[in-house]
């Protein structure tokens, strides 16, 4: 089985890309915020897609970079890596 995605990665990848220090907590726990809440902007969104593609080495589903919600972008990004495995 392949590992998943997480809330943990994400908000290092926040971290990485865009400078917004996020905790993994508040991302998991809450569902509903978006990530302009967050402070992320579609750039920063784009950004962190770019990277997972290299990571993985694969295309991430097209449309990942408009997700409004942390939760929907990993479901979108945990379908994107089982689908290139």
């Amino acid at each position: 089985m392949s590992r998943q995605f997480s809330h943990q990665e994400l908000a290092a990848l926040m971290k990485k890309c865009a400078g917004l220090t996020v905790d993994p907590a508040a991302l998991a726990g809450s569902p509903e915020m978006t990530f302009t809440e967050f402070g992320l902007d579609s750039l920063g969104l784009l950004a962190i897609v770019g990277e997972l593609e290299n990571h993985y080495g694969t295309p991430i589903e097209p449309g990942a970079e408009s997700c409004k919600t942390p939760n929907d972008f990993i479901d979108v990004i945990n379908a994107s890596i089982t689908a290139g495995a």
